[in-house]
């Protein structure tokens, strides 16, 4: 499939001397629904805003339906933008504020009042669409928003955090609704959040972003179970992996890692067989960490700290020679604070980092 949207080494450097975003590559399909995932000041908004045409890149290339917009205006990429903070025009109704796009399209006017209810009522904005943006709630008017950008078919959608300021129950129908209206018209869309389940709930593919350049690529179920480095590790997940230091060392074809601290060493399954000797850190997702009896060999002994009941699981945490490190059991599973338990990893499912770099080792 080819690339409908292309970034070549981009790059935006402010008058300041601060690197914003660091020359990144990335390239998404006709259609395609792409979240921009990371930490606040990372150079995701950023690199929305270039591609909208609000901020000129100081290095690099933006491509768009095979055409360098790097220097457009915004008006003439053809793009159909959400602010973080609605950006509604407040002497206009609601109605006014959906149509507006239409009206500057030259549709013609049964045909924008027909498009504009049907969007309301999607939207559930009927009740609402003769009052001002200083009438409605923060919520309201962000909807109004998003109807505003979706109502016509751009060649992009590019949204800036668009549900930020909505309830959860809202956002979770707003999430429902957006995934379902890109999916109809088929528009590429760049999506912009910090929150990773947002984005492993609406993305074909995800790029997570940190410090102005790209850690990974890809799926949300890669980019989950198989992150590129460190600091994606962390990042995605809720909670995020845990981390012990430690060495690998290799005996008679196999390999081992064995924990900083003096904890029993964990043999690696045969696919690790061929990462390196030396330093790393043993990164496991909490749900691969189990309580088990404190008899179990090679199990990690540590003390409660605090048990977090969620409804479908109960994350525990646990303080142990190695480190803080947290297992997502069935909700049912108690453990007292400051009571002894023991800990064993699903060796299957352990993730081997260069402690230095970051980078996967394998």
């Amino acid at each position: 499939m080819s690339a409908w949207l292309e970034l070549v080494a981009l790059e935006k450097t402010y008058p300041d001397g601060t690197r914003a975003v660091k020359g990144i590559d990335f390239a998404a399909a006709q259609g395609e629904f792409i979240v921009l995932l990371g930490p606040s000041g990372c150079g995701k908004t950023t690199t929305l805003r270039m591609t909208a045409g609000l901020e000129l890149p100081t290095g690099g290339a933006i491509r768009l339906a095979g055409q360098d917009v790097s220097l457009q205006r915004p008006s003439q990429r053809d793009v159909g933008f959400v602010f973080q903070f609605y950006a509604l025009y407040p002497h206009l109704s609601v109605a006014e504020n959906l149509a507006f796009p239409l009206d500057c399209s030259g549709v013609p006017r049964a045909q924008r009042d027909a498009a504009v209810a049907e969007l309301a009522a999607r939207l559930e904005l009927g009740p609402l669409l003769r009052r001002r943006p200083r009438e409605l709630s923060g919520g309201d008017q962000q909807r109004v928003a998003l109807g505003r950008a979706m109502i016509r078919r751009p060649k992009i959608w590019l949204m800036d955090e668009p549900l930020g300021t909505l309830d959860a129950d809202r956002r979770l129908a707003m999430c429902e609704f957006l995934r379902t209206q890109q999916l109809e018209a088929r528009v590429t869309t760049l999506y912009v959040t910090h929150d990773q389940e947002e984005a492993m709930r609406l993305a074909d593919r995800i790029v997570v972003m940190h410090d102005g350049r790209i850690e990974q690529v890809g799926p949300p179920m890669a980019v989950y179970d198989e992150p590129a480095s460190l600091f994606v590790a962390h990042f995605v997940g809720s909670p995020g992996m845990n981390f012990l230091d430690g060495t690998i060392e290799h005996a008679a074809g196999a390999a081992r890692f064995v924990p900083t601290g003096g904890a029993t060493p964990l043999p690696l399954p045969a696919a690790l067989a061929a990462v390196r000797s030396g330093p790393a850190t043993l990164g496991v997702r909490p749900e691969f960490v189990r309580l088990v009896a404190p008899e179990t060999p090679g199990a990690l002994r540590g003390e409660v700290v605090l048990t977090e009941y969620l409804g479908a699981s109960r994350c525990v945490h646990v303080q142990t020679a190695c480190g803080a490190l947290v297992a997502r059991v069935e909700p049912e599973r108690t453990a007292a604070a400051a009571s002894a338990v023991a800990l064993a990893f699903d060796a299957t499912h352990v993730r081997l980092f260069d402690p230095d770099g970051g980078a996967r080792l394998q």
